[in-house]
């Protein structure tokens, strides 16, 4: 009994540490992008198959983990930057959302925000997975290489 009872304070503690996001079930497509956007990558587990995911749907985790484990050693996968900001480096300042556009369990919208003096409008497409609101897919249109995390990754 004195073991059940150290097992089950032991998985209360594992649970009560980890961040607050992952079980969080995001009942709108805004409140998903205001959470995404508002979100320290650094809080994500180094073993995730992207930083992002607790916010992005089971089929695009999978598209990581598949890119991730067919990237050797000391390699860059498929996804070379952070693709909530469309690059490298920087921040998105005054990040403004279109209203979604629902059909069914998909939703999809724009999101337009400045990093540095460069304005970005990314395309979202969202589904509905678990009673509420993941990333499907993000694509940049603009631009002389326009792309989509689902193309990059090999996927649809």
């Amino acid at each position: 009994m004195r073991a059940l009872t150290t097992l089950l304070a032991l998985a209360l503690l594992i649970l009560s540490t980890l961040p607050s996001f992952a079980a969080e079930t995001f009942k709108t497509p805004q409140a998903l992008i205001k959470a995404l956007y508002a979100y320290d990558i650094e809080e994500t587990a180094a073993d995730a198959p992207s930083p992002y995911q607790p916010f992005f749907s089971r089929g695009l985790n999978r598209l990581f983990q598949k890119d991730r484990d067919s990237t050797g050693d000391g390699e860059v996968g498929a996804v070379d930057f952070d693709p909530v900001i469309s690059g490298q480096d920087g921040e998105a300042k005054g990040v403004t959302m279109s209203p979604p556009i629902l059909l069914d369990d998909t939703a999809e919208l724009e999101v337009s925000f400045r990093n540095g003096s460069e304005k970005v409008t990314l395309y979202y497409t969202l589904k509905r997975e678990g009673g509420g609101w993941k990333v499907d897919d993000i694509a940049n249109q603009q631009g002389e290489y326009p792309w989509s995390l689902r193309d990059l990754l090999g996927g649809q």
